[in-house]
């Protein structure tokens, strides 16, 4: 089992304790665009131009992301999507695809693949 499994199978656990259940996939959704709001709105007290006024808590990074993840995870599970499954398939698209999209360290080519 995967890790991604394990963090899919804790999340259906702790959600199956609780009659409601898992929320619809549109209010997960709209549960997903809050927490990507709250983690833009971080990245960009600490990159951005807008700064957090004095009166404002510091909130990490990473439990920013993790809020992100539960909720990502949750409407993967509502879904019936294993995530591990669909990352594989997304690397393999981004390996291939976009092997040459970008300058490589390695300094290879796409004219020298075609060679």
């Amino acid at each position: 089992m995967t890790e991604m499994q394990d963090m899919q199978d804790r999340v259906d656990e702790y959600i199956g304790q609780f009659k409601e259940g898992y929320f619809p996939p549109l209010v997960q959704l709209a549960r997903l665009t809050e927490e990507v709001g709250e983690l833009s709105r971080e990245i960009n007290h600490v990159y951005g131009q807008k700064k957090k006024k004095t009166s404002e808590a510091y909130k990490p990074m990473e439990e920013e992301i993790a809020d992100v993840l539960f909720v990502l995870i949750s409407l993967s599970n509502t879904l019936d999507i294993d995530l591990s499954k669909a990352f594989e398939l997304t690397m393999k698209k981004f390996e291939s695809r976009d092997y040459f999209r970008f300058e490589r360290k390695d300094g290879q080519t796409d004219t020298d693949a075609n060679s």
